[in-house]
């Protein structure tokens, strides 16, 4: 798995995040996941397409602000989504519906598209249920992909209630999908 290739820290008077992190690999490799993080959020692939490149625009306009003695560069770039997203849904006022999430192109026989849009469907509308700070969890742990520790410091809770407060959330889906059936 690729991962961000940050350069070593230079003690005093450390690089700049241009000179610290390679840009190229970043964008390459948390890309996926800041959109994945978005498509969660807005439900909008176009949006979260527009959401994932305002992102970007921002870590390169702020890349002097990063500062690596602080912490990784991922999470420093999920600050900027988590603002970005902030300010999308002041602006809107509203949370579109996860089912409007763009399919993927199927890659096996029609039935099986099916099932997987069915069962898309119902996760989203169990989804709209869950209240903001919770679809933001999820948001970050499924669509961004992000560890538990790295979620507690963009949210400011302890790993361990990342960990719980997920658990609970996976559970209530859990039960509330097999009520459905």
């Amino acid at each position: 798995m690729n991962r961000v290739r940050e350069a070593p820290r230079r003690g005093i008077g450390a690089a700049s995040a241009e000179e610290s992190v390679d840009w190229e690999s970043a964008y390459r490799d948390l890309l996926p996941k800041v959109y994945r993080f978005f498509a969660y959020r807005v439900g909008d692939a176009q949006i979260a397409e527009d959401l994932t490149s305002a992102t970007f625009e921002r870590a390169w306009k702020g890349r002097r602000r990063y500062d690596q003695d602080l912490g990784a560069f991922e999470g420093w770039l999920f600050g900027i989504a988590r603002n970005v997203a902030a300010d999308h849904f002041r602006r809107h006022r509203t949370w579109l519906p996860l089912d409007r999430v763009a399919s993927q192109a199927a890659d096996g026989p029609l039935e099986d598209l099916v099932e997987r849009n069915t069962d898309f469907a119902r996760l989203s509308t169990l989804l709209v249920g869950l209240s903001p700070r919770e679809r933001e969890l999820v948001s970050l742990k499924y669509g961004g992909r992000l560890t538990n520790r790295a979620i507690a410091r963009l949210i400011g809770l302890s790993e361990s209630n990342v960990g719980t407060i997920l658990h609970r959330i996976v559970g209530r889906l859990r039960d509330r999908w097999e009520e459905k059936r």
